[in-house]
């Protein structure tokens, strides 16, 4: 399991200096990234990621609003091997009957997807364990209808959010959960009061413990009151502290 950076946290920086933000990133220690919004960045963001020695394993695009043949294309150009539609509404949660929908269209998308050699996923927001679907979290009812070449990307905070407990989500979820969103804060809708991996009300270690099939955790703040490339500083300083943690207890035992 390896860590990447959501570049959605640092929206602002990239619209006024992408190629500038990812080298800051890269001096930070990142070594992979999740771009966002890839299509129209597609060329400069290419340069600035070779340049600066990152890779994408993964991105978000709208695959349910937007061209998917051309989506396919920047990602595969970007070397994303996996696409993440991000975001569908609250609305689309409520009845069984729209949660098949969607999970309908992300199967075709996911078809379409392999013939350019990528995969498929799909991001939660707080929605999507608010609402319950005879009987389960919408989430866990979606997954159910996805083909087993699908994927899950959970937002492990905005699981928390949502009401439900992170680490039994994912206990549920089981292998279909390759990535996840570490992120902490007090799990409330307060963007704004996000804080660094280990600061806040989210047992990181736990989550990342319960996702046992975990490619990639992805480290995001949807929006903090503070200097922003301070604060992915210290969640990674605090995921590697702990990454070196365990590798130190793996090695004594």
């Amino acid at each position: 399991m390896s860590y990447s950076l959501q570049l959605y946290t640092l929206r602002n920086a990239i619209q006024e200096d992408l190629p500038g933000t990812i080298r800051k990133v890269a001096e930070i220690g990142f070594t992979q990234v999740e771009p966002y919004n890839f299509v129209a960045t597609a060329a400069e963001l290419g340069a600035a990621l070779k340049e600066n020695g990152l890779t994408a394993p993964s991105g978000h695009a709208p695959l349910l609003s937007q061209d998917q043949d051309e989506i396919f294309a920047a990602a595969r150009e970007l070397g994303i091997s996996t696409v993440i539609d991000p975001y569908l509404p609250a609305e689309h949660w409520q009845k069984a009957e729209d949660i098949k929908a969607t999970a309908a269209k992300l199967n075709a998308a996911a078809k379409k997807g392999s013939e350019y050699g990528i995969r498929v996923g799909y991001h939660n927001h707080a929605w999507e364990l608010e609402s319950i679907i005879e009987g389960r979290t919408a989430l866990e009812y979606f997954a159910d209808l996805l083909d087993p070449e699908l994927v899950l990307e959970v937002d492990t905070y905005w699981v928390a959010v949502g009401g439900q407990d992170p680490v039994e989500i994912l206990a549920k979820l089981g292998d279909r959960v390759k990535f996840i969103h570490i992120k902490d804060g007090p799990a409330t809708t307060d963007t704004k009061a996000q804080q660094p991996a280990g600061q806040g009300k989210i047992a990181v270690w736990d989550v990342i413990g319960a996702a046992k099939s975990l490619e990639v955790g992805v480290v995001e703040f949807d929006d903090y009151s503070g200097d922003i490339f301070d604060g992915i500083t210290q969640s990674l300083a605090f995921l590697n502290t702990g990454a070196n943690t365990e590798a130190s207890e793996g090695a004594r035992a």
